[in-house]
C-alpha cells in the first residue's frame, strides 16, 4: 500500500483533515518538520543517478580544499 504526506496550512485545516480521516477509518500519524525534511532528503537521494563514479583522488582533492 502507498502512503501520503499532507501538510495542513492552518490548525483548522489540520483538525478538519484529521477528523475526516478518522471518519473514513483511515489511519494517520503525525510527522514533525524534521521528519518531513528527512523524507524529502530520502526522496532526493533515491532519484540521484547512481551510475556515475568519482575517482578517489578527486574526492581527496575536494576534501583538502
Amino acid at each position: 500500500m502507498k502512503g501520503m504526506v499532507i501538510t495542513a496550512k492552518t490548525q483548522t485545516e489540520y483538525n478538519f483533515l484529521s477528523n475526516l480521516l478518522k471518519k473514513l477509518g483511515i489511519s494517520s500519524s503525525i510527522v514533525s518538520e524534521e521528519e518531513l525534511e528527512d523524507l524529502g532528503l530520502s526522496k532526493m537521494m533515491k532519484s540521484i543517478n547512481k551510475t556515475k563514479t568519482v575517482s578517489k583522488d578527486s574526492i581527496l582533492q575536494k576534501l583538502k580544499s
